[in-house]
């Protein structure tokens, strides 16, 4: 398939042609064994891996039809290696295990792909072990990291692959995405993508869960109603309780089946010779698994805060453009009273303040800075303007 016709599996990929056309070539020769796909959270840069997986070990270059493709999309092709780090971190036993396999020679198709979902929660020590597997790559075996930044790897890492950079695409190709893919009307995809400032994922929740639309109009209610001291606690109160709501409802839609599969695994329920030690065995592995979770649930939980976080400086910078009288496009246009009341009765000078204790809280948090603290700090600032 030519470069000026991309494989139907990029067809998930909002607004990422420059991307796209570069991976179109490497397909068609000058492919190399090592990748980075940067960009800023929502870009798609596990989407574009995922598709890129797809098009390597697809018989038709990425048709996004045969059984190649859809075992690729659901992580289960036996030639793809998918890594996402449950926890805040990434440790080196667990690296070096992904270097052994990675070593292997693909089963049935040309490549042996590893597909690294946020390879910047590399430890130092996995990181180095990491770099070891790239600069002697197996023949066969490519490398797919994805990471929010270049920076986010060490220099060595970053040094060997091919980076592709993928931008924060306009609403309109993400509405154009979620209307074409999901069925979802136009102008509700687009009011959805704008509100998620492009992030394609979160557009599709805003649209279709009732829940997490409800969720984001309660963290756009900060500004509002934190006036006052008092008023300020209780706004970081709330606001981490939606954070944790979130959290919760995500981990427990993954939590639940992993424990039914682990329990099938170990035959619960059946009879016969060699179960009671297999359940014996059950107990450590179901400890295991519990501490993996317990450690994804903090991230989640942590993502989901900053979420919110980033939810708020984009109310704050449309405050900015009104404030500027600038011709851009508002993500916050359903509470554009607020918008306005605020923008007039304020400064930009302060709303500039206010933007920069929303980045102050994000990085203490990423510090391990109690939740509360931190938001309570942050919203005490926004009080104060």
């Amino acid at each position: 398939m030519s470069p000026a016709s991309p494989a139907p599996v990029f067809g998930e990929l909002a607004g990422q042609e420059r991307v796209v056309g570069q991976l179109q070539d490497a397909l068609a020769g000058g492919m190399t064994h090592a990748w980075l796909f940067t960009g800023p959270p929502g870009s798609g840069r596990s989407i574009a891996a995922r598709a890129f997986a797809s098009a390597l070990l697809c018989p038709r270059g990425g048709c996004g039809e045969c059984p190649s493709c859809r075992q690729v999309q659901a992580g289960t092709h036996a030639d793809l290696l998918p890594v996402r780090p449950d926890g805040l971190s990434y440790g080196v036993k667990q690296t070096r295990d992904l270097v052994l396999r990675a070593a292997g020679s693909p089963s049935s198709g040309r490549w042996l792909v590893v597909l690294f979902e946020d390879a910047d929660r590399c430890t130092e020590a996995a990181a180095n072990a990491l770099l070891k597997a790239i600069e002697e790559p197996a023949p066969k075996t490519v490398w797919l990291l994805c990471s929010p930044s270049a920076e986010d790897l060490v220099t060595t890492i970053r040094s060997r692959c091919r980076v592709m950079t993928l931008r924060v695409p306009p609403s309109r190709d993400v509405a154009r995405v979620l209307s074409e893919r999901d069925g979802i009307p136009y102008d509700r995809a687009l009011a959805a993508a704008r509100a998620a400032q492009g992030h394609v994922g979160r557009a599709r929740r805003l649209a279709t869960d009732a829940e997490a639309a409800s969720r984001r109009e309660a963290v756009l209610r900060v500004p509002v109603q934190a006036t006052s001291v008092s008023s300020a606690l209780a706004a970081a109160a709330a606001l981490v309780k939606a954070a944790d709501d979130e959290a919760k409802a995500v981990t427990e839609q993954l939590d639940e089946p992993e424990r039914d599969a682990l329990r099938q695994a170990f035959g619960e329920g059946s009879t016969g010779k060699g179960v009671a030690k297999a359940l014996r065995g059950m107990a450590g592995a179901m400890k295991d698994l519990e501490g993996r979770q317990k450690s994804r649930a903090t991230r989640v939980k942590r993502d989901a805060l900053d979420s919110a976080l980033l939810d708020l400086a984009a109310f704050y910078r449309d405050v900015l453009m009104l404030q500027f009288g600038a011709d851009a496009e508002i993500g916050s246009a359903d509470r554009l009273d607020d918008l306005r009341r605020i923008a007039s009765a304020s400064s930009a000078e302060s709303t500039l303040r206010r933007v920069q204790a929303i980045m102050r809280c994000r990085e203490r948090l990423t510090l391990n800075v109690a939740p509360l603290l931190a938001v309570e700090e942050m919203t005490l600032s926004l009080a104060r303007g």
